[in-house]
Formats: structure tokens, sequence, C-alpha cells
């Protein structure tokens, strides 16, 4: 039977066992705990499945591979000094991520900006204010005004205590 080779991270000895098996990361990998069978000492490997390469098209032509940190750090600029917690913001990033790798390997800067419009609209509506005038790059007022008709009625004003 065929077995991948695994080297002990010690004494570089490609005999070893499994010990035991778990899964990691809420399911995207498996942690295995080894033995080296010559030097009898455990470490961990990690089995995990390869990402599907997610390509971004722009609009003037040009394909970028998809990069996280830029969606985070677009992310940040919009809620800088709003009440949303970096545990919020990790959830909208892998919220996005996730619906953009399902609509294939290649998705347009529209598709990509059009999901986190409409992640920040449930989450702060200054922050999707903000980013939807870079976003959609506002020149006037009433950009702003127009911006905000849709807001309102994607999500309606939370009421205020009297």
């Amino acid at each position: 039977m065929w077995r991948p080779i695994m080297r002990c991270p010690w004494c570089n000895a490609d005999d070893d066992r499994v010990v035991d098996s778990r899964s990691a990361d809420a399911g995207a990998a498996i942690r295995r705990r080894r033995e080296c069978a010559v030097c009898r000492r455990r470490y961990t490997s990690f089995e995990r499945i390869e990402d599907v390469g997610l390509v971004v098209a722009k609009r003037d032509g040009s394909k970028d591979p998809f990069d996280r940190a830029k969606l985070e750090s677009g992310i940040l600029k919009a809620i800088k000094n709003r009440p949303v917690s970096p545990e919020q913001v990790e959830r909208v990033v892998g919220r996005v991520e996730e619906r953009l790798r399902r609509k294939g390997p290649e998705v347009t800067s529209q598709a990509v900006g059009v999901e986190v419009l409409a992640a920040l609209a449930k989450l702060d509506q200054v922050a999707y204010m903000r980013f939807a005038s870079v976003y959609k790059d506002f020149q006037e007022i009433t950009d702003f005004e127009r911006e905000l008709d849709v807001l309102e009625k994607k999500i309606p004003a939370k009421r205020r205590a009297p």
C-alpha cells in the first residue's frame, strides 16, 4: 500500500505512526499526532484542502489573485471609529470570501464590492456609506443622498428610544 512520506522534524526519519487524528480549523483541516519509530519523539502534522485560487477581474480587464488582506483593509477603513469588534470584522471577511468562492474561480471586482456592501449594510450603516462612497466613486452630495435612499430601503432605520 502506498503511504505518503512524512519526515520526523528531529531525526529526519520517514518511519512514523499516527497516534491521534482529529478535525481542526472547523473542519478545514485534519490534525495528526505522529510518533517517530526511530527517535520515539512526537510531532504534529496538518492535512488541509488546497485552496482553489480565486481571481478578481477588474473593470480595466486586468486580473489579480483574490487578496483577503486587501478585502479586510477596505472593511477596516470603512469601520474606523465605529462600534464594530474585530470578531465582527473577521466574520464579515470570512462570509464575503466564502460567498465569492461559491461564485466560481473568477469573480468581478463589482461582485466583491456588492458582497461587501451587503455585509456592511447589516453590520453598520455608517461603514456602509463610507465604503459605498469610495467603491461607487461619489462626486457630489447627491450621490450620498441617492445611496442613503437605497440603504434605507434595504434596512429600515433602527428605532431610537424616546
